[in-house]
């Protein structure tokens, strides 16, 4: 069985709004939806975690012994939240959001050589560098209509969160292809893989790519 990593209370009241999209040995990535007012038990977060925020929003953190303040965030934004203290989340703001927690089980590596070939470099103009710590390298990646990003390699297990609807058409080095789809607000695993894309939107699509910097067993 595998051990609690997170304290029941850490999950608001009614947080989750849909099945738990990933659940393995690296992360397990929790949809959580909070409307106007609403506060959670007390609670801390025993592991670090990747926020994608899919709406904007107020959150009100209370941390025992600590001011109360509030953190405000924009549609897509994406922040590091490390493990804390007991404390209690509330949703300050006027309207319901919804939240990508993205919960890392593996330690990671301090030091993490890329391929010739890793999409910073292949596609600078498409992957863009939101953060980079000992766990994780955190990307925004926004394609346009029918654009193609060439042949690249993903060296690490992945998460990625789609903030827009997504179709892309994968071609692999043998010349083989498959479609990719996603729905706003969807999150899907990704294991290490080189190939092309090109996306089959008429309208362009933006996506948070999480990599995860531990051995991809």
């Amino acid at each position: 069985m595998r051990p609690v990593l997170l304290l029941l209370a850490a999950i608001p009241l009614a947080a989750q709004t849909r099945p738990i999209p990933v659940d393995n040995e690296f992360v397990r990535v929790v949809v959580a939806e909070n409307s106007p007012g609403q506060k959670s038990r007390l609670h801390k977060h025993d592991i670090n975690r990747v926020m994608v925020h899919l709406n904007p929003g107020v959150m009100r953190l209370a941390y025992e012994g600590q001011p109360v303040r509030d953190v405000k965030f924009d549609s897509g934004a994406v922040r590091w939240d490390p493990a804390g203290g007991m404390h209690t989340s509330e949703n300050a703001g006027g309207t319901t959001y919804k939240i990508v927690e993205v919960e890392l089980r593996s330690p990671g590596v301090k030091a993490m050589r890329w391929p010739k070939l890793d999409p910073r470099t292949v596609a600078p103009d498409i992957y863009k560098l939101e953060f980079e710590n000992d766990q994780v390298r955190v990307m925004r990646v926004r394609v346009k209509p029918g654009q193609s990003i060439p042949q690249h390699t993903h060296a690490l297990n992945r998460v990625t969160v789609a903030l827009t609807p997504a179709r892309i058409r994968l071609t692999q080095p043998d010349g083989s292809t498959a479609e990719a789809n996603f729905a706003a607000g969807e999150a899907k695993w990704g294991t290490p893989g080189t190939h092309a894309e090109k996306s089959e939107m008429a309208e362009p699509f933006e996506l948070i790519l999480i990599d995860l910097k531990s051995p991809p067993h």
